[in-house]
């Protein structure tokens, strides 16, 4: 359902806008999450350990790509809100050539690096062989991934969160069927577990194109441009490379900081595993809530409404403080026994894992105030300033992980190392914001 957000109450249209996309976000997490309970239940914690080693690289060189989608929702949603729909049609064509393109290339670039780089991370040799299996796989399957965000991404900029998120829960069962059938019955190991993820990943996209072939009329994508046009094609470039290099920047900490927990060993890295998995679906509430105020910004904006989005600013930033506080007690209350549906009972890493999620909860509401400010400033234009949040973040968390790990001895200076980052980056960004500058940096 298409929704314009320059009119109405900005906490509903926010607060709706984001339901929908937190449900999406879930689900869409339960492809990982699945990949990782069923692995670590049925396989064992090596097996487990195998697939958290692959993450960050595969998050590294797609973040590129899901730059880019990010530039492109930027002037979509810029131009829905000022009803300018014949270059938000342009931009769609470019969105569309783009991510065909690039998916290729990061395919063929996955599959040439995979080895190298599980080296260069330390990957010990108990799980080498199974990590690069479901790395190669994945990154075989990227162009599932990448169609699904990108088709999201259009709908989502012209107020539509609802669709994604129907298709995603079909996609999600999927991916939960195909993983008990290859890895449960079929006894397919971590290549099962890609394979199903990859499966999923396809139905959604084909199903979210679809919807949005169907009804292109409603959505003001009839008439769509043949060719990409070089002017739009240097406008999504333009604000998508400084997203892109933000995410990079974080997912190359994320590298950092894993071949650190690497060197720890297998327990270390399972606890590792499983943590971020709780820790990704924790924090969706937070991603859902600031990207709904991304496009809010993005449709405001466009008509110069500076008032309205101050006053959807203060509106998200009462609710994520009160969501995250919330959040942040459940996951400590009940961080053992979630812990033991990945890791079973090795206490080992259900010990460390509890460690982490303990400190990683405190800084929930940093991350929460954090990402309200820097969305606002994303979808305003202000693209250049997330290279600048993603350095101070990167650099903080590698410098306080490998310092506070050395002086502890113990994996817990790994996890003090990401609060640190995160309330450093936020002070940054909320100096940004009311520097003003953000304001000057519209699109439209």
């Amino acid at each position: 359902m298409v929704k314009n957000m320059t009119q109405g109450n900005p906490a509903r249209l926010i607060i709706g806008f984001a339901v929908p996309m937190f449900i999406g976000n879930i689900f869409q997490q339960i492809y990982n999450v699945a990949d990782a309970m069923i692995v670590g239940r049925l396989i064992g914690a090596d097996a487990l350990a195998a697939v958290g080693a692959s993450g960050n690289m595969v998050s590294f060189l797609i973040s590129f790509l899901m730059g880019l989608t990010n530039g492109a929702s930027i002037i979509i949603s810029q131009c829905f809100g000022s009803e300018n729909y014949k270059r938000m049609r342009e931009a769609v064509t470019s969105l569309i050539y783009i991510t065909a393109i690039l998916s290729a290339a990061i395919t063929l670039i996955g599959l040439a690096v995979s080895a190298p780089s599980l080296r260069l991370m330390q990957t010990p040799d108990e799980i080498y062989h199974d990590a690069l299996l479901y790395l190669r796989l994945q990154f075989a399957g990227v162009t599932g991934m990448a169609a699904y965000n990108a088709c999201a991404a259009v709908l989502r900029s012209v107020g539509d969160s609802r669709t994604p998120l129907f298709m995603l829960i079909i996609s999600s069962f999927v991916n939960i069927g195909c993983d008990l059938l290859f890895v449960g019955i079929f006894g397919m190991g971590v290549a099962g577990a890609a394979l199903a993820t990859v499966i999923a990943q396809l139905l959604s996209a084909a199903l979210c194109f679809s919807y949005i072939v169907y009804h292109r009329r409603n959505i003001y994508l009839e008439d769509m441009p043949k060719q990409a046009g070089r002017y739009m094609n240097a406008q999504i470039f333009r604000l998508g490379i400084p997203t892109a290099l933000q995410s990079s920047l974080i997912s190359l900490g994320g590298m950092s900081v894993q071949s650190l927990v690497n060197s720890f060993g297998a327990s270390t890295m399972a606890a590792f595993t499983a943590s971020c998995k709780i820790d990704s679906m924790a924090i969706q509430p937070v991603v859902s809530l600031a990207t709904a105020l991304s496009v809010f910004t993005g449709h405001n904006i466009g008509r110069g409404n500076f008032e309205r989005i101050k006053q959807g600013l203060r509106k998200t930033l009462t609710v994520m403080v009160v969501m995250c506080i919330i959040i942040a007690a459940v996951i400590v209350t009940f961080r053992v026994p979630l812990l033991k549906t990945f890791l079973g009972n090795a206490d080992e890493s259900v010990r460390q894992g509890s460690i982490y999620l303990a400190i990683i909860c405190i800084a929930y509401i940093i991350a929460g105030v954090m990402q309200s400010y820097l969305n606002v400033i994303r979808g305003a234009g202000d693209v250049n300033f997330s290279v600048i949040a993603g350095i101070i973040e990167l650099s903080v968390r590698i410098v306080f992980a490998y310092l506070l790990a050395a002086l502890l001895k113990t994996s817990t200076g790994i996890w003090i190392a990401t609060p640190i980052a995160w309330g450093t980056a936020c002070a940054a960004t909320v100096i940004r914001y009311y520097s003003g500058a953000w304001k000057k940096k519209s699109v439209v």
